[in-house]
């Protein structure tokens, strides 16, 4: 399998730290408000990434933090903490927020089919971890206290850029955004690890700390809350592309500060879902949410294959003319498989290795999943028995996660409903495709038949069968495939 390392800039062979076990860390969200779908893809893709690893075999720890402390809304150290600014808006506490929206998080990834990771961890949970960290920072001379707050000093480094080429100078003040410089930092560059109430008399949630009471800057959350769940050497680190600087740019600083060592070998970053107006957040006013998308109709699945159609190293248009397109696409595919008809017949294992295998080529290559939808089709053309495409179908979406076969059972079950009350008469292909020619023929053939015509439906019959149609009788239909 190769992935693409934003550290690197470019796809490698992708080898764990242990034979026996995958480490994983994924920036969670900050719960101050609903999660927007622009913001859910990352976590989608984050999820295949998980679920084909799995798939293919290996042991993996996914572990996510919750940040209910320290993120301010510039995403460096100027502005106002999001949870307060949420908690201020709602007239609730803090907590009360940060509970709120961490359950609407949870049920948006469900509706999404996006597996929980197997470790959960609010920022307020690990305040011993951060201040371990800090004090070994400040021993070792790579943190420093000034105005009352505890600083990373980045000239300590041999490098501090690793996801971008900056120059210093490019940089007004070292962070993404136009903020006034600190008159504290020794460098522009420098980053805060700790705020004492120097910060905003107002704070929420303070704790003791040797630097005074006070709260944990917003990056040192992760690199405590990975460290304490996946130990000293991490594989995998996923995130949105908007995270790669300053947030994981600054968790490298000081995680590798602190550890003496490399700390990750692969990043992962998701680009931006955009609207056509720009980038989709939730100051820009374009705030769509699973629950909208639910609300006007859609199945949030729908959502998810739309996502699955492009590659998560390409920034994504979102449109409802788009979403409408990723609905048609959705159903047409649930259609075909429900015109599958499960039997008794023997899985073919050596047809289904070799669809399998394409399958696995698309992920393997940077997890390519619009390829791997692709050899959804695939499987749905494969000159197999409806059993092999049934089971293999199963078995692929494990890691797609579109709910294919439930969907499908379902829509079957209720065609098969509607034609036995209505006595329809119904031509199924097994590839799902679509023949008007046959499709006529069958049906004239059926029409001899209720005729009592026999000569001529089985005329009918020789004449397709002579162009490598087969056809098998069903209730209320006939089935034909392509010999």
């Amino acid at each position: 399998m190769k992935l693409y390392n934003s550290a690197t800039r470019k796809k490698e062979d992708f080898v764990p730290n242990s034979p026996d076990i995958v480490k994983m860390y994924t920036c969670g969200p900050t719960v101050y408000h609903f999660a927007h779908i622009g913001n859910l893809r990352s976590y989608i893709m984050e999820d295949i990434l998980e679920k084909y690893l799995r798939y293919t075999g290996y042991n993996v720890k996914r572990v996510m933090n919750i940040t209910d402390v320290g993120h301010l809304t510039s995403d460096a150290d100027e502005g106002e903490d999001k949870m307060l600014k949420g908690a201020k808006r709602e007239h609730k506490s803090v907590m009360e927020i940060a509970k709120f929206y961490t359950d609407a998080f949870f049920d948006d990834c469900r509706r999404l089919n996006i597996k929980r990771p197997d470790v959960v961890e609010p920022a307020t949970n690990c305040i011993g971890e951060y201040i371990e960290i800090l004090s070994r920072l400040m021993d070792t001379g790579y943190a420093y206290f000034a105005g009352g707050n505890v600083y990373f000093d980045t000239s300590k480094l041999e490098r501090y850029y690793i996801f971008n080429d900056f120059n210093e100078d490019d940089l007004a003040v070292g962070v993404r955004e136009g903020v006034e410089a600190d008159a504290n930092k020794r460098n522009k560059n420098d980053f805060v690890l700790w705020f004492t109430k120097s910060k905003f008399e107002d704070q929420a949630l303070k704790w003791d700390s040797p630097w005074g009471v006070g709260y944990p800057g917003w990056h040192i959350e992760c690199s405590g809350i990975a460290i304490k769940h996946l130990g000293e050497d991490l594989d995998i680190h996923c995130g949105g592309i908007d995270n790669a600087f300053p947030h994981h740019t600054n968790e490298i600083a000081q995680s590798e500060a602190f550890l003496g060592h490399k700390w990750c070998n692969y990043w992962m970053h998701v680009l931006h879902l955009n609207t056509n107006s720009g980038k989709m957040s939730k100051s820009s006013g374009e705030f769509l949410t699973v629950s909208l998308l639910a609300e006007k109709g859609y199945n949030p699945l729908v959502y998810r294959l739309f996502c699955l159609q492009s590659h998560y190293r390409k920034a994504l248009v979102f449109s409802w003319e788009n979403l409408d397109n990723a609905a048609v696409t959705y159903n047409k595919l649930i259609s075909k498989i429900a015109a599958l008809k499960p039997g008794n017949g023997a899985v073919d294992k050596a047809a289904a290795e070799e669809l399998r295998a394409r399958f696995t080529a698309a992920l393997d290559n940077d997890l390519n999943t619009s390829l791997a939808v692709t050899a959804l089709y695939d499987v749905l053309k494969a000159r197999v028995n409806d059993d092999t495409k049934l089971a293999l179908l199963g078995e692929l979406d494990t890691v797609l996660g579109l709910d294919l076969l439930q969907t499908a059972a379902g829509k079957r079950a209720v065609d098969e409903k509607a034609k036995a009350s209505t006595g329809e008469f119904n031509v199924v292909s097994e590839s799902g495709e679509e023949d008007a020619d046959v499709t006529a023929k069958i049906m004239a053939r059926a029409e001899a038949k209720r005729s009592k015509n026999f000569a001529e439906a089985d005329r009918i019959r020789d004449e397709l069968k002579a162009v490598g149609i087969e056809l098998t009788d069903i209730p209320n239909g006939a089935k034909w495939r392509r010999m």
